[in-house]
């Protein structure tokens, strides 16, 4: 007996793909862009771990500098550091953003801000 049912296709269209890797494409490339930049926050936040060790502010803005230019830290300065003291302890905090440029006029913004343990 042979049926006359038609069966129907399943799997994703030509367009479908293209659509989809283009998404991936998009995603990964904008992923490459933002690591680094976490990347960064990751190590400004070490810095400033290792700064705190510093008694007075212009000590620990330079104990930070000497760890910045160590690693390689463009996107804050010592000067741009906030030092308290917390129940005798010295707190380092910090606060920055970094732009990524998308596409013509399009930026992404990124809004960091950390402070040492």
């Amino acid at each position: 007996m042979i049926s006359s049912r038609k069966s129907s296709q399943r799997g994703i269209t030509l367009i479908g793909i293209i659509f989809v890797g283009g998404v991936i494409a998009m995603a990964g490339l904008l992923a490459a862009q933002v690591v680094p930049t976490y990347v960064e926050f990751q190590t400004i936040t070490k810095a400033a771990n290792k700064a705190k060790a510093g008694q007075t502010v212009p000590e620990v803005r330079a104990l930070f500098d000497r760890a910045a230019a160590v690693d390689g830290i463009k996107s804050i300065a010592g000067q741009d550091l906030e030092v308290t003291k917390e129940y005798d302890k010295v707190v380092v905090s910090f606060s920055y953003q970094s732009e990524i440029h998308l596409v013509g006029p399009a930026f992404l913004t990124l809004k960091y801000s950390g402070k040492s343990n």
